[in-house]
């Protein structure tokens, strides 16, 4: 169904009918207003004492197209190229993961355990957005922060937003996991490492429900069991990290045992599992106890 039969564009001739046009095709009254805010730059105040305010063709156009892809399933935050993290406002576009309130979780993790470390060295891996190494990088300006993807898009939008909130400690490579950071100047070992690597298993019917159908593939899931990414980090993390250095991880509900089995199989220390609000297993990690290159 083409965007004009959804929504036709001489329905929205003012604020006010749009938001009407918008509700009556069936979209949330909190999801017309922001698409209608969108596409006209009106605030949410104006959008009330301006609903009179008229709508030229080109903007009753685009927002036409923008309530067809949302009625269509497309996620609000392509749709307005945003999303809030952590209290601030990071760009986001169909080559990123959508940014969750869950991985807050492991921000607030990673700058507990660098907290007593001055100018510390950290690394993300698989950074996207760049969500959680721009949040560190701006909590401890002292840091030398690495965000590393495969993705040259996804890298492209990390430094756009490093850019824009004034990130100035954020250094980015671009490759696979630990060999993007072969031919740059990072350190040799860090005082953290984190990462929220694709961990959703290929027969996970949730892939094709919701958001996660619009979602670039390569950032959710490994194609396997859901765990090959996490192997490859935590067997990779020994020789990559400072002594008394943690490496934290992003992974699924029902997946924090494994986890927790990988790191101290790995020879990890103070091995741990934090739960998110809804009481699910959300982020594992463990200390380097030594400063021995493992065998």
């Amino acid at each position: 169904m083409s965007p004009v039969s959804v929504i036709p564009p001489e329905t929205l001739a003012r604020v006010a009918d749009a938001l009407a046009a918008l509700t009556r095709a069936g979209l949330p009254a909190l999801e017309a207003r922001m698409l209608v805010s969108h596409a006209t730059g009106l605030s949410r105040v104006q959008l009330i004492t301006q609903d009179t305010y008229g709508i030229d063709e080109a903007v009753r156009q685009q927002l036409s197209e923008l309530a067809a892809r949302r009625l269509a399933g497309e996620p609000m935050a392509y749709l307005l190229g945003d999303r809030e993290f952590f209290g601030r406002t990071f760009k986001v576009t169909p080559a990123v993961l959508i940014p969750r309130p869950d991985t807050e979780l492991l921000v607030e993790q990673a700058l507990d355990r660098i907290e007593e470390r001055d100018a510390p060295d950290v690394l993300d891996m698989g950074t996207g957005s760049g969500i959680i190494a721009i949040t560190i990088a701006l909590a401890r300006r002292d840091a030398c922060v690495w965000a590393t993807d495969a993705s040259a898009d996804a890298l492209a939008v990390a430094m756009g937003n490093a850019q824009a909130l004034g990130a100035a400690n954020l250094h980015a490579a671009l490759g696979d996991w630990y060999g993007a950071l072969a031919e740059t100047d990072a350190p040799h070992v860090f005082d953290l490492i984190v990462s929220n690597p694709p961990y959703i298993a290929a027969t996970d019917e949730h892939l094709g429900q919701g958001d996660l159908r619009f979602e670039p593939p390569s950032a959710l899931t490994d194609h396997d069991d859901g765990l090959r990414h996490l192997r490859t980090i935590v067997s990779g993390a020994p020789a990559c990290l400072a002594a008394d250095g943690w490496l934290l991880l992003e992974h699924g509900y029902d997946q924090g045992e494994a986890v927790r089995a990988l790191l101290t199989q790995a020879g990890f220390a103070d091995v741990f599992t934090a739960q998110d609000l809804a009481s699910h297993d959300r982020c594992s990690g463990g200390r380097w106890p030594t400063a021995k290159t493992p065998a």
